[in-house]
């Protein structure tokens, strides 16, 4: 079985080739980092036009890749939601006029189920049911895999996701974006003992996630420091940021683990590519006895791989859509 899989969310226009539900056939990814550096951030109707002008030449690249043609593909999977509007629009259309000529079932595939699945790429012995803690610029979730396709959030973020706390930390350290990872690259020479930053706690579910207040926070020390012409060793900060950040992931996940009955947790989201969270959260599994998993680095952005993957499942389990698929902005997992 082949799967087609296309993703443009947010700034990355991807297209891959998956066999048998986890060997990658093919990657293709063109990305619009350097072109949205320039703005501090992702601007949406920048990111619909190289969506438009690029999507096709990587869908082509993903086939020729692969060495197969359209007529070899059993299914055309798609991210249709959540996401920046205007990009998901690109992809749901061109996917579904690709599936409609080229005769094939079209697959929707939600964002999310797309992250979590990079695990089944990189750990072949990996099957639900399993815990797994989603990190990424926009979403933070702690999320039950209850199997290849049915999916229940025991946790989320009440505000900020935790990619977006590392990114606007970042912005007000004066780091390019994306931020995160000059976050982590800092990090490595920082103390991360050397500043105590809050760790904020929510009512109503003891698995929910906060991050604004963290934001805030870094975001005012570093204000109030340049008004008074103090110089912050921002290796420190970076260190302080990443070590509480993953603190506050990490405890979260394994007292669901440990309520829920999970032995196994996994790691998924851009957020799983940041060197303090993998760390953290694998030293607390093995602690506790858990299997842990986490993708490879190079799956763990936006990539037409991870949507192929869910969608070979979505697939199997009968998951299609017809011609009135629509992109959706916000969309739970709970929804799906």
């Amino acid at each position: 079985m082949l799967i087609l899989g296309i993703e443009s969310s947010c700034d990355e226009t991807a297209a891959s080739i998956v066999g048998d539900c986890r060997t990658i056939k093919s990657s293709v990814i063109s990305t619009q980092i350097e072109e949205h550096k320039k703005y501090g951030g992702v601007v949406p109707e920048i990111a619909s036009r190289r969506h438009c002008e690029n999507i096709l030449g990587v869908t082509r690249k993903a086939l020729d890749d692969a060495g197969v043609t359209l007529a070899d593909i059993d299914a055309v999977a798609v991210t249709y939601a959540p996401g920046l509007i205007g990009a998901l629009l690109v992809g749901v259309s061109f996917a579904k006029s690709l599936a409609m000529s080229a005769g094939k079932p079209l697959v929707p595939v939600h964002h999310i189920a797309g992250h979590i699945a990079t695990n089944y790429l990189t750990h072949p012995q990996l099957e639900p049911p399993y815990l797994c803690l989603v990190a990424s610029g926009g979403h933070s979730h702690i999320i039950e895999v209850l199997s290849y396709t049915r999916f229940r959030v025991v946790g989320r973020t009440r505000d900020d996701a935790a990619g977006e706390c590392f990114d606007k930390c970042a912005r007000a350290m004066g780091f390019p974006y994306p931020g995160g990872v000059h976050v982590d690259q800092a990090a490595q020479t920082g103390d991360p003992t050397a500043f105590r930053l809050p760790k904020p706690t929510v009512a109503g579910n003891e698995f929910d996630l906060s991050f604004s207040g963290l934001k805030t926070s870094v975001i005012n020390l570093i204000h109030n420091s340049q008004q008074k012409g103090i110089k912050l060793n921002y290796n420190d900060l970076s260190a302080s940021i990443q070590s509480t950040i993953s603190e506050v992931l990490t405890d979260r996940t394994i007292r669901a683990a440990e309520a829920l009955g999970y032995r196994k947790v996994a790691l998924a989201g851009g957020v799983s590519a940041n060197s303090g969270v993998r760390a953290a959260l694998s030293a607390a599994c093995a602690d506790k006895g858990f299997e842990f998993y986490m993708p490879e680095k190079s799956l763990c952005g936006d990539n037409g791989a991870m949507i192929a993957c869910q969608g070979s499942y979505n697939f199997l389990a009968g998951i299609t859509a017809d011609e009135s698929l629509n992109a959706i902005a916000t969309l739970s997992m709970d929804e799906i």
